[in-house]
């Protein structure tokens, strides 16, 4: 018992360290609780040059990484290798079928919007190898290249979640959805990715209803959204 009030003193001591040092761009209105959670558990005991706690740290200020990584001092410097907006990943157990039953109309109650594009695949891609090693040539800048004649056009598909929310949330809407990869922004908005997609759908933030104002954000919990 005494261990723990030990660690709750500590951490609230680099709580008001972190607000004190950071506090021209830290909203400690919206920061405040997050922070302390964070830095009890010790996520965020983190720093940029040994950042073997980072992805700890995203994954506890969740939704609100971007708006208090200047609190704890973990916000990517703009030449930083992990200067990101979003965070992709692949889904193990995905549904095609399901998934495009879901996207290929829009959805009566708009929990999510569909973009449908599309894109070049070379067929070599989906040939299997049979385990036969792959081949490179060497080519001089005197041989003519020629284009791959070899192209399929597929339609991608992704569906972005109206709602804002968390990443653990996003990753399991969009596993319930079918869907073969998923990309969470460090706005709150959710892309769920289709398979005949190539690096993880649209870079790009384009939720109905996120990210919400300012003065709101702190007010919200996002990973309190009703599941599908």
């Amino acid at each position: 018992m005494i261990r723990f009030i030990s660690s709750i003193i500590i951490a609230l001591g680099f709580v008001i360290v972190f607000f004190g040092r950071s506090s021209d761009s830290c909203n400690e209105a919206v920061c405040a609780s997050i922070v302390s959670k964070c830095m009890i558990t010790q996520s965020c005991k983190c720093d940029m040059k040994n950042c073997t706690c980072c992805k700890d740290c995203f994954n506890c200020l969740s939704y609100l990484f971007s708006e208090c990584c200047s609190c704890v001092d973990i916000c990517p410097k703009p030449n930083s290798s992990i200067s990101v907006t979003s965070h992709v990943e692949d889904l193990s157990e995905s549904f095609p079928s399901l998934f495009q039953s879901l996207v290929s109309e829009p959805d009566s109650q708009q929990r999510w919007l569909t973009f449908t594009f599309p894109v070049d695949f070379d067929v070599s891609f989906f040939r299997p190898n049979f385990g036969k090693d792959v081949k490179y040539e060497t080519q001089n800048s005197e041989q003519e290249v020629y284009p791959s004649k070899e192209i399929i056009t597929l339609n991608c598909s992704v569906a972005y979640m109206s709602q804002c929310m968390s990443w653990n949330k996003c990753k399991a809407s969009c596993q319930s959805m079918g869907a073969a990869s998923y990309r969470w922004f460090h706005d709150g908005c959710c892309e769920c990715v289709g398979e005949k997609c190539l690096n993880y759908g649209i870079n790009e933030s384009r939720c109905l209803q996120c990210p919400l104002p300012t003065d709101t954000t702190g007010e919200l919990d996002y990973g309190e959204e009703t599941d599908l």
